[in-house]
């Protein structure tokens, strides 16, 4: 009767350890990632005197649109005194072409920058200007990056 209890008892031993691996899990849940690409646009032209250009883009996922005014040069450039231009961020209308301005900078120079909130997907715009400022021709370079 001892010798069957003899050759249980090291079962009986491994019994809690065989009940515990099949219970519990080391790995926590974790929400599935969604991965966001972040676009980067350039768009460059020359603004003429009293003139206004826009360029359209699109915004695939809400968040933040950051424009800036990379450069703005003119023939007879000075550094001391550097070339004033207003720009600006807005909505864009598909149907009208029109874009709705939502930020703007009336006195920028090559370096500022207009940060907003895209709230949902969609079509949007930049647009640079004459302020009064120009005389001739100026180039300039809008660098876009959003989602």
């Amino acid at each position: 009767m001892f010798r069957p209890v003899r050759r249980a008892l090291p079962l009986l031993a491994l019994m809690p350890v065989l009940l515990l691996t099949g219970c519990g899990s080391d790995s926590t849940p974790t929400a599935p990632t969604t991965t966001v690409t972040t676009v980067t646009e350039a768009f460059e032209g020359t603004l003429q005197r009293n003139a206004a250009l826009t360029h359209a883009f699109i915004v695939g996922t809400p968040g933040t649109v950051t424009v800036s005014l990379s450069s703005v040069t003119s023939e007879h450039y000075d550094s001391a005194s550097p070339t004033v231009i207003g720009f600006s961020l807005g909505t864009w209308n598909t149907t009208t072409e029109l874009c709705q301005v939502v930020l703007a900078n009336d006195q920028a120079i090559a370096g500022r920058i207009i940060v907003g909130t895209a709230q949902n997907s969609g079509a949007f715009c930049v647009r640079v200007y004459d302020v009064g400022r120009i005389t001739e021709p100026t180039s300039y370079t809008l660098t876009v990056v959003h989602n």
